[in-house]
């Protein structure tokens, strides 16, 4: 029973003197209120100006959202830390700086590819080499942007899937901007016969392009032949259209096939088919009847057997 009362004592005492502290701390904590009132109202107030300044050189929303996330997330930490001094509560602080150190370290081994796509977010977001609504290709991936944020980039592809691709990836690869002159050039490959005037062809083919769909006429038409074929000597037909979204490419070349070939069409102008010669002698040229005769096998006979089978 002694013990007991001892014990309560002790208690009774422990808490008389945690009593007197809190009664000595009160204006402190007051003060400290104060103070965590105040750094909520200034950190929130110094984001929506720092918004309104940042939205007027920049127009990305997830880096201007990243900015002002951060300045506001430091004020508080800093009024935090204040408040702390202020309690007397210093080593508390150092110990939570310290911490704070050790955990960013952590974090930083434990997701640094997070790391690396925020990062490459950012700088991608500064730079701007696309934007939302271009058509570019990267990672064998092709396709329109759909939305760009600071983790990933989302590319609608021509048969509809969306593809999520990292920034890290996007920022380390090459990437082709197709939207970003606003205009793309079309190449077709085409074969006429090596019986034609090539010039006259040539005529032709510019002629029949002139009013391909969404070409750009303050380019030339380039008809230019670039090999001898098989069964027919090749040229390109190049020309430039204004490209905004995939089917205007897709489409200005469709219609300039249908042009070319009614314009072969109307001239007469032969694309051949491809054309392969049997060759029975080992020396190549050589007639099949004299090989005939060489076998001591009659021409006419063998002509014979074989109108015959027919």
């Amino acid at each position: 029973m002694k013990d007991i009362n001892n014990a309560l004592d002790l208690l009774l005492d422990k808490l008389q003197i945690w009593g007197n502290h809190l009664v000595l701390l009160l204006p402190n904590l007051f003060v400290a209120f104060i103070l965590l009132i105040l750094t909520f109202y200034v950190a929130k107030l110094i984001r929506n100006g720092l918004n309104n300044v940042i939205n007027r050189f920049s127009h990305s929303a997830a880096l201007n959202n990243l900015v002002s996330n951060l300045l506001y997330w430091a004020l508080l930490l800093v009024g935090f830390f204040f408040v702390l001094s202020v309690l007397k509560l210093d080593r508390v602080v150092i110990s939570l700086l310290a911490g704070v150190g050790i955990l960013g370290l952590a974090l930083g081994f434990a997701f640094q590819d997070i790391a690396a796509n925020f990062i490459s977010g950012i700088i991608i977001a500064v730079q701007k080499p696309f934007g939302v609504g271009d058509m570019i290709e990267t990672n064998d991936y092709f396709g329109i942007i759909e939305r760009i944020t600071l983790r990933t980039i989302d590319i609608r592809k021509p048969t509809g899937e969306i593809v999520k691709l990292p920034n890290k990836m996007v920022f380390e690869n090459p990437v082709t901007n197709l939207s970003y002159h606003g205009a793309r050039r079309v190449d077709l490959d085409v074969g006429v016969s090596y019986g034609e005037d090539l010039e006259r062809v040539q005529a032709v083919v510019i002629e029949a392009l002139q009013d391909v769909k969404n070409r750009q006429k303050n380019r030339d038409i380039e008809v230019v032949y670039d090999a001898f074929g098989d069964s027919s000597i090749n040229f390109k037909a190049r020309f430039w259209v204004s490209y905004s979204r995939q089917f205007d490419y897709v489409s200005a070349k469709s219609d300039a096939i249908i042009r070319i070939k009614k314009a072969f069409d109307e001239n007469s102008i032969v694309i051949p088919f491809p054309i392969r010669t049997l060759d029975f002698a080992i020396k190549g040229g050589d007639r099949l009847s004299d090989e005939l005769k060489d076998i001591n096998l009659p021409a006419d006979k063998s002509e014979q057997r074989g109108n015959g089978q027919e």
